[in-house]
């Protein structure tokens, strides 16, 4: 694909050994990222101080990653009851809308349960219906400018008995209030390099299921490299 193109953006992410990228999806994220940042400043809607101060969120990101590795124990409990659900649901808004389809996709891929992907805003168009407590609901939401919003919507799902599992920073723990059945608190991190964290996080959910599940990781059935099947 490299040589059919005028432009390449080399992710640097070496090689992929699992079949269910991982850290393509997170360097090609990164890689977007730092695209953005040269074009908005290229055009003038970026100045210095404000490129710089993306960047150095963009660079904390290891430190972060490595933070929320530290739950490993934790997002391990969570998975080994996840593990017996038959469908899970996962909601976001904004940034965060992506890395619920990502979620979603990993959890399917790994541990072969049902899960969607969902804009937080379309719950009450469809996916709402599914909802019961044998349906986890995995929300995406940092304490951001759209979290109040995503908050309503997970309390529409509780109020109809759903099991919500709430991924956020602390502050958004502590303004979610009571109920949620689970959550898990990633680092505060800048909107530039959040939905690289929380997308770990969903990696890292999707990957203690399918353990507990006892499927194969790395090789799940049915699946084959994008580059390979046309």
């Amino acid at each position: 694909m490299a040589r059919e193109v005028d432009i390449v953006l080399p992710t640097l992410a070496g090689r992929e050994i699992g079949v269910a990228s991982t850290k393509a999806f997170t360097c090609q994220l990164m890689t977007l990222a730092c695209t953005v940042l040269l074009a908005a400043r290229q055009r003038g809607r970026l100045d210095a101080e404000a490129e710089a101060s993306m960047i150095r969120s963009l660079y904390e990101l290891p430190r972060l990653v490595a933070t929320a590795f530290e739950q490993d124990a934790w997002i391990d409990r969570i998975s080994q009851e996840i593990s017996f659900a038959h469908s899970a649901l996962y909601l976001g808004r904004g940034q965060m809308f992506p890395i619920a389809l990502e979620g979603a996709l990993k959890l399917k891929e790994i541990s072969y349960i049902h899960a969607e992907g969902y804009a937080a805003g379309e719950l009450k168009h469809g996916p709402i219906a599914l909802i019961d407590d044998n349906v986890p609901v995995v929300v995406m939401a940092p304490r951001d400018d759209l979290f109040d919003k995503t908050i309503s919507n997970m309390q529409e799902v509780m109020a109809r008995g759903g099991k919500v599992l709430l991924i956020t920073d602390r502050a958004g723990a502590a303004a979610a209030g009571d109920g949620v059945w689970r959550r898990i608190v990633l680092p505060d991190a800048d909107p530039i390099a959040a939905p690289i964290l929380y997308a770990v996080a969903a990696q890292q959910l999707a990957y203690f299921t399918a353990l507990a599940r006892g499927t194969d990781v790395d090789q799940p059935r049915n699946l084959a490299k994008s580059v390979t099947v046309e």
